[in-house]
């Protein structure tokens, strides 16, 4: 199942945007979630990831700026980007999987991601 990504868009610096990502229950309820980002010319890197627990990692490169959350009832997970800067563009992906798979991003495909721009 392809996961798809929504809520990217352009912002300036500083600015904030909130990404949604919808899964499906038999995927949401079992698996981490984790938000991924790859900028042109670069690989896709994991951004943050949130357990069935609600337990949290994050990049280094944006602690204290992003927050990842999920919402059961919803089947939800979002990721709220806070104090942006023109280094997070970058097409964000959404993906599901064991916390392994998620740590090396190593699915087989993935969703349509959302493209989010900063400006300077």
């Amino acid at each position: 199942v392809q996961l798809q990504a929504s809520g990217g868009g352009l912002v300036q610096a500083g600015g904030s945007l909130r990404l949604s990502c919808a899964a499906p229950r038999s995927i949401f309820s079992i698996n981490v979630m984790g938000w991924y980002r790859q900028a042109p010319g670069k690989q896709r890197e994991l951004v943050a990831a949130i357990t069935t627990g609600g337990n949290t990692n994050y990049a280094d490169s944006v602690k204290g700026r992003f927050t990842i959350s999920r919402d059961k009832a919803k089947n939800t997970v979002y990721l709220q980007m806070n104090s942006l800067k023109p280094e997070d563009t970058a097409v964000y992906y959404c993906n599901a999987g064991s916390p392994s798979v998620v740590l090396r991003g190593s699915y087989d495909s993935w969703g349509q991601g959302t493209q989010v721009t900063v400006s300077s």
